[in-house]
């Protein structure tokens, strides 16, 4: 699926559509870390920074572009205080109870997960262990290897590297660009197994262009962790980052279709054309790229921790934000790709970096952090369907990260 990590019924890919130039400019970003996994109410006392700019951009894609649920988490800081953290929130998180949606609920994170998969990496590659420039055949001999699996297109393993995985800089297509995943619904409970995708994905044609966003980037990377650690992809992550960051909202649902603790429904049009419960879904097909269940309190915690230092060395950190120029039809107009990590230009001046990810039942998650340390973290329980209501989704994290702030103190 996209960045996002979703395909719609038409096979048209879930992100900032076609029909945008490369003159709109998005905002979206990483995270800092939160004080809790559960969210704070509105401060008491006034309005923080950009707080009213970020409520009226919230309650536009509920009141204006029709999605049930929106709601986002802001941290900051340089802020002392009530204003440390503060969220927004707007419409409903159950359509059947009527419950409202708040910035606490877990959704599922989709691609965001893909920043998680590229710090476990990396943080193998400050270890040794692996090497950034190594090719894939060295680890996973024969995995990709088109002619030899009857495919005839000549992917070679030997030619790939982990840098190009990380970087969607590989040449693997996407396996889901496959005709199946055009339907995708009805795949919903079925289990999938890494290799099988793999091997899907060999099976299309090579797609155009240099940089190509696939999620089989992201599972043969989740293979060459399971070859040099000895265990999953989900394991280390888990004793590397989710424990010890205490992330008590993220964590794998394997098999389990159905989301664990206070959670937002999510929703999307089915092939009737109305409106489907489509939180409950099998992601196996998902794994290292896409799987992860979170909270805007987790997702802003991993980020600022990331970000801040705290789980890479200086060198690992800094290639991780080696950008190449990424598809505007499949991201948006003036994001750059690093190693898992998206970076934006901020309409207040600066940059954001981070991951956004949406899921075929219909949740969307983003976390961006911008150059003065504040951090955003959006959840929505239904993709935006049109371009305004895409654009709007950008607005709620560009007024997040710019409210009540100067150019000139976001110009670093």
């Amino acid at each position: 699926m996209s960045t996002f990590l979703a395909a719609s019924r038409s096979g048209r890919r879930v992100g900032l559509p076609a029909l945008v130039t490369a003159s709109v400019l998005a905002a979206l970003a990483t995270t800092v870390p939160a004080a809790s996994a559960r969210a704070p109410g509105p401060p008491v006392g006034g309005e923080c920074g950009g707080q009213e700019q970020t409520r009226r951009a919230v309650r536009l894609l509920t009141e204006r572009d029709g999605i049930p649920g929106a709601a986002v988490l802001v941290n900051d800081p340089a802020t002392d205080g009530r204003c440390g953290r503060w969220t927004e929130a707007a419409g409903t998180a159950d359509l059947r109870t009527g419950r409202p949606m708040n910035g606490a609920d877990r959704l599922r994170a989709g691609s965001v997960t893909k920043t998680f998969t590229a710090a476990l990496v990396l943080q193998l590659v400050a270890e040794r262990r692996l090497s950034l420039d190594e090719p894939v055949e060295r680890r996973l001999p024969g995995l990709i290897q088109g002619h030899a699996h009857g495919y005839g297109h000549g992917y070679d393993g030997g030619q790939i590297t982990v840098r190009q995985l990380l970087q969607h800089t590989s040449g693997l297509p996407d396996y889901l660009e496959a005709p199946e995943w055009e339907d995708y619904e009805q795949l919903r409970y079925r289990r999938f197994e890494p290799r099988e995708l793999v091997r899907r994905a060999l099976e299309l044609p090579p797609p155009q262009g240099a940089w190509h966003y696939a999620t089989t980037n992201y599972l043969v990377l989740g293979l060459l962790v399971r070859e040099v650690t000895g265990r999953s992809p989900e394991a280390e992550i888990d004793r590397r980052f989710i424990k010890p960051l205490g992330l008590h909202d993220t964590y794998w649902p394997g098999d389990d279709p159905r989301v664990q603790g206070p959670h937002s429904r999510s929703y999307f049009v089915g092939g009737d054309g109305r409106r489907v419960d489509g939180t409950d879904w099998n992601m196996t097909f998902a794994g290292a790229g896409g799987a992860l269940v979170s909270s805007p309190g987790d997702l802003t915690r991993f980020a600022g921790a990331l970000l801040g230092g705290r789980l890479l060395p200086a060198a690992q950190l800094a290639e991780m934000r080696r950008t190449v120029e990424a598809d505007p039809d499949r991201v948006w107009p003036g994001a750059r790709y690093g190693l898992g990590l998206i970076s934006t230009p901020l309409s207040c001046g600066g940059t954001w970096w981070g991951h956004a990810g949406t899921v075929p039942g219909g949740h969307r998650a983003l976390v961006a952090v911008g150059p003065g340390g504040r951090s955003a973290a959006v959840a929505l329980n239904t993709v935006p369907d049109s371009l305004p209501a895409e654009l709007d989704f950008l607005d709620v994290v560009d007024k997040s990260l710019c409210g009540g702030r100067s150019s000139e103190r976001n110009s670093a």
